[in-house]
């Protein structure tokens, strides 16, 4: 029952999230505006500063702070929560140095991933996910993020919980993430990002197990709306998981001076995930539709029997009418009228019409 229960609780995805949306006419490319939810809150950064040895946490309150920080020798990951202020972001561009156009991608919250080498800089988007376990709601959130030298500045539309066992696994270990350099970093942020779409698919997967046992107990009863917000669900993955095999593809191979060819190994490990990925995905699209079309024939086969019941109902009376009708007109002289026995022979008849009847369905197992 309970895996019934999820079946039906299927929550839609924001689709404001996989509709490209651009700027308004008229507007030059690499002009800042912010495109998504409507938001209010103040935007926080948080920088962790860290190398093999020691590691160390700050609130940065300003850019001119941020700025002194970025000059320090310890590799830096900088989280900036909230991308609805064009204002800071155009500051933060000139700031780093970030071309105009990846600052408008990183406003533009329905970008699709991609992945753009820069002179100084990688530019990277993906579309982060988290499944809500109690209400079964998926969120999507961007997250663009800027590889450089010693840096790395992930920037999130609200707070990122998300990479919270990323940030504890920097403070309580000395291994690998501390001792490598940036890309590194990105690597983990990415890598983070892919897992969860593995969540995502996994529930799918288990949502589809309790539809297949619902269609097979009960196929009338069973939530044709549910079906097809599965079916919706899975083209919204498509929409994540495709482009983000081309991303995790470019990083795999590029050749820039930020990507060490120690990393290309872990970028290869998260491109077999997504390889992994798109096969599943294709797997539950065409049990999707498999079971749409086991709906379908099952509501048929349903109204198929109705008709045959009918059908038989109406076969085993016509003769009966037939006698019932002859009989009751009010002609003057029909011979039986006046018969003693007529009435008994009426019935007898009758008897035995649907007695005959009944053998012969039967013996065409009709019924």
């Amino acid at each position: 029952m309970k895996r019934a229960a999820s079946f039906r609780n299927i929550k839609k995805i924001d689709l404001h999230k996989f509709v490209p949306r651009m700027a308004q006419k008229g507007t030059s490319p690499g002009t800042v505006e912010y495109i998504g939810m409507p938001r209010q809150e103040t935007i926080s950064i948080n920088m962790i500063a860290y190398d093999e040895a020691s590691v160390e946490e700050k609130q940065i309150v300003s850019l001119p702070d941020l700025q002194t920080e970025m000059a320090s020798p310890t590799l830096k990951w900088v989280q900036i929560s909230g991308v609805h202020n064009t204002d800071f972001l155009n500051q933060l561009g000139e700031q780093l140095c970030i071309n105009s156009l990846d600052v408008e991608a990183i406003a533009n919250t329905t970008q699709r991933p991609i992945m753009i080498e820069r002179e100084n800089y990688i530019f990277v988007v993906l579309k982060a996910l988290q499944l809500e376990p109690v209400t079964n709601e998926v969120t999507v959130e961007q997250v663009s993020m800027i590889l450089g030298d010693r840096f790395v500045v992930s920037f999130h539309e609200t707070t990122p919980a998300l990479f919270d066992a990323l940030r504890n696994r920097i403070f309580a270990t000395k291994g690998r993430i501390r001792r490598f350099s940036s890309d590194y970093l990105l690597f983990a942020l990415c890598d983070i990002i892919i897992d969860q779409y593995f969540s995502l698919l996994e529930n799918v997967g288990e949502t589809i197990e309790a539809a297949e046992d619902e269609l097979i107990m009960s196929p009338v009863n069973a939530n044709q709306e549910a079906i097809y917000k599965l079916k919706r669900r899975l083209v919204y993955a498509k929409k994540m998981i495709w482009p983000t095999r081309e991303v995790v593809t470019a990083l795999q191979i590029s050749e820039h001076e930020l990507i060490n060819d120690g990393t290309r190994i872990y970028f290869r490990d998260i491109y077999d995930h997504t390889v992994q990925l798109i096969e599943s995905l294709d797997s539950l699209r065409e049990i999707t539709s498999g079971m749409m079309d086991l709906y379908m024939s099952a509501v048929s086969n349903r109204l198929n029997e109705i008709m045959k019941v009918l059908t038989l109902f109406s076969a085993f009376f016509i003769p009966i009418t037939f006698l019932a009708g002859v009989y009751g007109m009010n002609f003057k002289t029909i011979p039986e009228t006046g018969w003693t026995y007529g009435y008994l022979a009426f019935w007898g008849v009758v008897v035995i019409i649907s007695v005959g009847m009944i053998f012969y369905f039967k013996r065409k197992k009709w019924f």
